[in-house]
């Protein structure tokens, strides 16, 4: 099993490598940062209160909702929960490396999905996939690194025609879509949905995710899960997060608009991308990966980081680039033009 090491050393410059959120989380987590006290660290967390709240907000009940350390533990539980060894997990592929990693770790054998032309969605790939040893399947939706997405229809239709599997949706990037299949169980019960607020919430350092689903499968999954496992402080954080959503809408205004502007400068400049529902963009800086890695470096002395993705299925020579608002937007389309300048890709990229 291959390990999956992502470069976090020596990140120096304006993060757009990993989809974090590049302006920081809500001002009221740092007033709650600094008034906690040594009586909470000296405790062992209580996550029952703070999962009532966030299922209240969410809109589900308590009993449908498992909070989690990062959505990496969410992932880890299905897995751990569903799988025996012979069995079979389905990915969709490119797609996140911890889906393969856990799937393989619980004994599963892999088994490869991959999406249809332009890194779209194909159903078809995934249903014709599935058999009778089929216990886990897990989308991103949308889908990293490519930010395309499939439809509630079409996933619905997989848990449907896969009623023995647990069926993990993974909407890490919800908020830049707004398409969820929250309350899908009640028409496939095998449905999971996992939200993260590592990424527009600007916790990733506290990691903390949440595992939706029915509550007897909600249930079943909590019988493998630690009581322990979400930190005291990210507990104490979470509902100040939450409660903040007027930050949250400011934010996610500026991604967006920082996508249009970054899909708009890559197309006149000529430069192939695939247009995306999430808080980053695929684009194509050449045809091997020595040339997505030069990309790569002109950016870096240029004090930005973008992630080269030519590991994954089919994505040879393209680097994944993460959205940040207005400001950092702008530094990102100033230091592109001239990267394209450097390497000849084009006259340059618009700024607008």
């Amino acid at each position: 099993m291959a390990l999956y090491h992502p470069p976090l050393a020596g990140r120096k410059g304006l993060r757009l490598d990993f989809n974090e959120n590049t302006a920081g989380c809500s001002p009221r987590v740092l007033e709650k940062l600094r008034n906690l006290d040594a009586e909470l660290l000296a405790k062992y967390p209580e996550r029952g209160p703070v999962e009532t709240a966030v299922a209240d907000f969410l809109g589900i009940k308590p009993s449908e909702l498992l909070l989690t350390n990062g959505v990496d533990e969410a992932i880890h539980l299905i897995c751990e929960t569903f799988i025996e060894p012979g069995d079979e997990a389905l990915i969709v592929v490119p797609t996140y490396s911890m889906y393969r990693i856990y799937a393989m770790a619980a004994g599963a054998t892999l088994v490869s999905a991959p999406l249809g032309a332009g890194f779209q969605f194909s159903a078809e790939s995934v249903l014709q996939s599935i058999t009778k040893r089929t216990r886990v399947i897990a989308i991103a939706n949308p889908n990293n690194p490519t930010g395309t997405e499939a439809s509630t229809e079409d996933l619905l239709a997989i848990a449907l025609s896969a009623p023995e599997a647990a069926v993990l949706i993974d909407e890490a990037y919800f908020e830049f879509n707004g398409e969820t299949m929250l309350r899908a169980w009640e028409k496939a019960p095998n449905i999971f949905v996992a939200r993260t607020f590592s990424k527009a919430y600007g916790l990733a350092g506290l990691r903390i995710g949440a595992l939706a689903g029915s509550p007897e499968q909600v249930s079943a999954v909590k019988r493998v899960a630690s009581p322990y496992n979400v930190n005291a402080v990210a507990l104490a954080c979470l509902p100040e997060a939450v409660a903040d959503q007027s930050y949250i809408e400011r934010y996610v205004e500026e991604i967006l608009e920082a996508r249009v502007r970054l899909e708009r400068s890559l197309e006149a400049t000529g430069v192939q991308f695939w247009p995306s529902r999430a808080n980053f963009v695929l684009m194509r800086a050449g045809t091997s990966s020595a040339e997505a890695a030069r990309f790569v470096e002109l950016m870096r002395r240029r004090g930005i980081l973008v992630r080269d993705r030519s590991a994954d299925p089919g994505c040879e020579g393209c680097v994944r680039i993460t959205l940040g608002p207005r400001e950092h937007a702008d530094r990102l389309l100033g230091a592109l033009q001239e990267a394209f300048e450097e390497l000849g890709m084009a006259q340059g990229a618009s700024r607008s």
